[in-house]
């Protein structure tokens, strides 16, 4: 397998990679109106330009609730907003089409408006059982949505493309006619990618990733992992990571450099952007390396080790070498990123890292620009948001951190004094970050920590806030609360 890729027969320079060049603007000019995907853009960085979203809301007086919307008993994945719909991740257990019982993956679709439920896509779970699909984890992924098109991976671990009206419209779009559940508020699939089934990839526990798109090209990582008993790899050849064309689902180019030396799992979602005239998807794999690939052909541009040579993985977190399951941010020909591990296997020394992806080849070394480490900073599963010259980075440990950009020296630390599985979101002069607790601390953006609020959610808040023309959504376990101030 020549360079590690398996070429399908499909010509990608007929595929353009048309995603314009992105890096984040200060907070002021950042990307405003709809949320296309997680982290808004293709460079993953998690900064708003909205204004007039409000720091203050109550749940309980509904002050500043626009609408709340009820969603599954369990919710990771992230609202995308796009053309006046939401769509998000959860289970089945909302009850959201009362016909369709039992525990399911799902994507629900709402009315950006109302809250209104549209549709759904349900996605039985995988009959091998918890150890490639954990009970009532519901769906993970964030979708992409382009066009009249979203893009996700289910929790049976395939690529999915469906129809963004779902059966609203009284058509069955695409190649695809074999739907299980056909009513009016069912989806309506596209086209499906078994990455389970047809490419024999081995989800431990759960397939997560966020798909990233760039012209006709999605790209997407496999989720291969681990068996249940956590010491063999059951799939070492199957890919880790895919380039497919977005209209046909036919794979483009795929790679396995993570292959056997797969820690645990492989949770984390690539990013995309054309760094120094180069088109690049970046892929934190679940060996602990950062990988780049050109993403017309899949050649490895560069990878950069993120743990240290001496660190050691030891079963059940007790080593000091991680995975990665943060994804990546790209800002200024820059990578930002850092490991972490299983939320399960607890506290332990993390490293986030500054790599400039402008060099080619092993950088561990010389790509190497800053770090922090070591009781600094600690595992982590969140990505970090950047603006105006600040890093906003927070860890498993309950800690926010504001760092120089350019440095990594932190300016201030905030002690939430719960776990943290989200990342940090800055929007209208403010940063926002919500914690195991239930709680979402407001702070003002700036390199003096001042508090402005915490607000309690009603339960755990595992998902990152999100701004959208001229609202805030939050996400809880059990529903989404889109948050706007009275005019």
């Amino acid at each position: 397998m020549m360079n590690n890729i398996r070429f399908l027969g499909f010509v990608l320079a007929g595929l353009l990679l048309t995603a314009p060049q992105v890096s984040a603007e200060p907070l002021s000019k950042a990307k405003k109106g709809d949320w296309p995907m997680w982290g808004g853009s293709t460079d993953r960085n998690m900064v708003s330009g909205e204004t007039g979203i409000p720091s203050t809301w109550d749940i309980k007086t509904k002050k500043n609730i626009k609408w709340i919307a009820p969603l599954g008993s369990q919710t990771y994945g992230n609202p995308v907003i796009v053309n006046g719909k939401i769509f998000i991740g959860t289970n089945n257990n909302g009850n959201l089409r009362p016909g369709i019982k039992g525990d399911k993956g799902v994507i629900v679709c709402l009315d950006e408006k109302t809250g209104k439920f549209l549709w759904q896509a349900t996605h039985d779970k995988l009959p091998t059982g918890r150890v490639n699909d954990w009970p009532e984890q519901g769906i993970c992924s964030s979708p992409w949505v382009s066009g009249d098109r979203i893009y996700y991976v289910s929790n049976r671990c395939e690529l999915v493309c469906a129809d963004v009206n779902g059966f609203l419209d009284g058509e069955n779009d695409g190649p695809f006619k074999d739907e299980k559940y056909k009513e009016k508020q069912d989806a309506d699939i596209i086209w499906i990618l078994d990455m389970f089934e047809e490419l024999e990839a081995f989800p431990h526990n759960l397939a997560t990733c966020s798909p990233v798109g760039a012209g006709d090209v999605v790209f997407v990582a496999t989720s291969n992992g681990v068996d249940e008993g956590h010491l063999n790899v059951p799939m070492p050849d199957a890919p880790d990571f895919l380039a497919v064309d977005k209209n046909t689902g036919k794979i483009l180019w795929e790679r396995n450099d993570v292959g056997d030396k797969v820690l645990h799992g492989q949770w984390s979602s690539p990013a995309y952007a054309v760094i120094d005239g180069t088109p690049q998807v970046i892929f934190g794999g679940g060996d602990g390396w950062c990988y780049s690939y050109a993403a017309k052909t899949g050649e490895v541009l560069w990878k950069f080790d993120l743990n240290p040579k001496d660190s050691k993985w030891i079963l059940g977190g007790r080593g000091t070498r991680n995975a990665i399951i943060a994804t990546p941010v790209i800002y200024d020909n820059k990578v930002f990123l850092s490991v972490g591990q299983d939320p399960e296997h607890g506290e332990g020394v993390g490293h986030l890292y500054a790599i400039d992806a402008t060099q080619r080849g092993d950088i561990t070394t010389a790509g190497r620009v800053w770090h922090v480490g070591g009781d600094d900073f600690h595992r982590t599963m969140s990505s970090v948001a950047i603006a105006d010259g600040l890093l906003y980075a927070s860890d498993l440990s309950g800690y926010l951190y504001c760092l120089d950009l350019k440095t990594g020296k932190r300016h201030w630390r905030y002690d939430t004094f719960s776990a943290i599985w989200g990342s940090p979101f800055v929007v209208d002069g403010k940063v926002l970050l919500g914690d195991e607790d239930g709680d979402v601390v407001v702070l003002e953006h700036g390199k003096k920590m001042k508090e402005i609020t915490t607000i309690n959610m009603d339960n755990a808040v595992y998902t990152t806030p999100v701004a959208s023309n001229g609202v805030l959504y939050i996400t809880n376990r059990r529903a989404l609360f889109a948050i706007q101030g009275t005019k």
